[in-house]
């Protein structure tokens, strides 16, 4: 990465603070997910809590990063008010195999009902939060998400809970144009380098939420959109553009990336590579002068984190 400054990328913000927990965002967003997940069990009514009570404990049986606990809570708050759950570990923590994550208590029919989906929620989402984490310590400040998600915000969340950066939150939270977009609103320019500049040269960025996305082929569109947006960029002091070189390998990124330097118009841009990026191979691309490695690797398909429910009656 060429320097110290945070890329727009980082939105985690967005969804979560340390001290003030789930912002209303993903509050909206833990509600529709966790409600999705509880009718698809067959549970449509809320628990109202019975006499017979048990306590149980959730055991991790691997090592990980904790991730989706304020999901549970959320959950268990509107669906199963009368049980209580206390966490040993927080959001975002290391848990080692055989370590208590969790006890909960209270209603026994509640907390069997709900078994299943609780550990399904804390699985795969520390599992995303445990892969981000992989990348990340790889990476430091570089390794981003993509749309490409399975459980939407919460997979973000998950990947912010890691030390990976969110990207965009929504197609509304930043634009990002792509070839077909381009091919849409200039159907009479038949160059793909041209239609950038022109969209460059038009686009309002008070329009476009939290930055300006444009995705390029070949380096010369990207040199393109880098000399286009400079020369708006310093007349009216926008943000930097951000520029996806899409399924460049690591060579061609840093030529990309020396000539932009050598043309001036490096300060300019954010340099992002998508496509092809392998966690094996991640040296290679971190020494090619770019700001954010973007993949949907760490948010799907990822090996969920194995806990257990171990219940035993009060």
């Amino acid at each position: 990465m060429p320097d110290n400054q945070r890329p727009p990328h980082d939105r985690g913000s967005e969804l979560w603070d340390a001290s003030e927990g789930p912002s209303r965002l993903l509050l909206s967003s833990m509600d529709r997910w966790t409600s999705a997940l509880l009718a698809d069990d067959g549970i449509d009514m809320p628990f109202m809590g019975g006499s017979d009570n048990v306590e149980a404990k959730i055991i991790a049986k691997s090592s990980g990063i904790l991730a989706g606990c304020a999901a549970v809570d959320h959950m268990i708050q509107i669906w199963a008010g009368s049980l209580q759950i206390s966490w040993s570990h927080g959001e975002g923590r290391s848990v080692g195999s055989g370590d208590e994550v969790a006890t909960i208590s209270g209603d026994k029919e509640a907390v069997l009902a709900l078994e299943r989906t609780i550990l399904n929620i804390l699985g795969q989402l520390s599992g995303i939060a445990t892969e981000a984490k992989k990348w990340s310590s790889k990476a430091p400040g570089q390794i981003a998400c993509t749309r490409k998600t399975i459980w939407g915000l919460l997979d973000k969340w998950a990947v912010h809970l890691g030390g990976g950066l969110t990207h965009r939150l929504t197609k509304q939270d930043a634009v990002m144009i792509k070839e077909n977009d381009l091919a849409v609103m200039y159907p009479d320019i038949d160059s793909n380098g041209a239609r950038i500049s022109k969209y460059l040269g038009e686009v309002n960025p008070e329009d476009c939420g939290a930055f300006i996305e444009v995705e390029v082929r070949e380096e010369k569109e990207a040199i393109m959109a880098a000399f286009t947006w400079s020369e708006r960029r310093m007349i009216n002091g926008y943000d930097r553009l951000v520029i996806m070189l899409d399924n460049f390998n690591p060579e061609r990124c840093k030529a990309v990336a020396d000539e932009l330097i050598e043309m001036g118009l490096r300060e300019h841009v954010v340099l992002e590579a998508s496509g092809g990026i392998l966690l094996e191979n991640i040296e290679d691309w971190r020494e090619c002068g770019l700001d954010v490695l973007s993949t949907s690797t760490i948010n799907r398909g990822t090996t969920p984190l194995d806990l257990s429910m171990l219940v035993e009656e009060l």
